[in-house]
């Protein structure tokens, strides 16, 4: 089949007359905030690094009315394992010490794999945010 050629002229010249024709949008965007949003994200950021976001596994290693154990223990922990951040933790009336800050419990399951080689009684344990 042949195409006419004035209708290739036809074709080409309706194209090129949509494409004179057609531009691109142009626009501006005024986005207003309170002006608390950077401070609290600021302070999101801050709890993201230290870990203090809820929803969170430890690892309890130990539990007893001695500060002077809990201390030991601490002290024992940090030596022979030391991967995760070790706190003394008081709840009365125990002192506890409480290991690691784990985003789920596989994570925290895995730690307490090498953690009881050592310490065999840690469990893992999930804080409550309240208290």
């Amino acid at each position: 089949m042949r195409i006419h050629p004035n209708t290739k002229i036809l074709t080409t010249l309706v194209f090129i007359g949509f494409f004179a024709f057609a531009k691109a949008q142009s626009g501006q965007v005024n986005i207003s905030q309170n002006a608390k949003i950077p401070e609290l994200l600021k302070l999101k950021t801050e709890l993201s690094i230290n870990n203090e976001l809820g929803d969170r596994y430890k690892i309890q290693i130990h539990s007893g009315n001695s500060i002077q154990t809990a201390a030991t223990i601490k002290r024992r922990f940090l030596n022979k394992i030391g991967t995760w951040e070790a706190k003394v933790k008081y709840e009365t009336p125990n002192y506890k010490v409480w290991v690691g800050n784990f985003r789920n419990r596989l994570e925290a399951d895995r730690a307490l794999l090498s953690i009881k080689k050592e310490f065999p009684n840690a469990l893992i344990f999930k804080p409550d945010p309240n208290r």
